[in-house]
């Protein structure tokens, strides 16, 4: 089986905060700024801290040749709400973009 391998963001909107909520969400935000954002196999999330209504999260999703864009942006977004809920949070309105590595290309500047 060919591996393969997908970057993907998924946005969403926290759900309606709590007192407790908004400020486990304040206190942990310097670990979750844009600047930190990563591609990763366990993803990172990234909000506002002014804002706190909504966030985006990164992540890379290994798949097979098989696995069509819906079964990998699934498995994505349920990476994105796990995250979201370990945050003290919950979501809502979640899209996704994927982008298969493999269709990349990279162009060779000419010297």
């Amino acid at each position: 089986m060919t591996r393969k391998a997908y970057q993907v963001i998924v946005r969403g909107k926290f759900a309606p905060l709590n007192d407790e909520q908004r400020a486990a969400l304040l206190a942990q935000a310097d670990e979750h700024d844009v600047f930190r954002a990563r591609f990763t196999e366990e993803g990172t999330v990234t909000y506002e801290r002014s804002l706190l209504s909504s966030f985006t999260f990164r992540c890379v999703v290994p798949a097979t040749e098989e696995d069509k864009e819906e079964v990998v942006i699934g498995r994505a977004e349920a990476l994105a709400a796990a995250a979201v809920r370990e945050l003290g949070a919950e979501h809502r309105d979640l899209t996704s973009v994927s982008t298969d590595l493999d269709s990349i290309k990279v162009r060779q500047r000419g010297r």
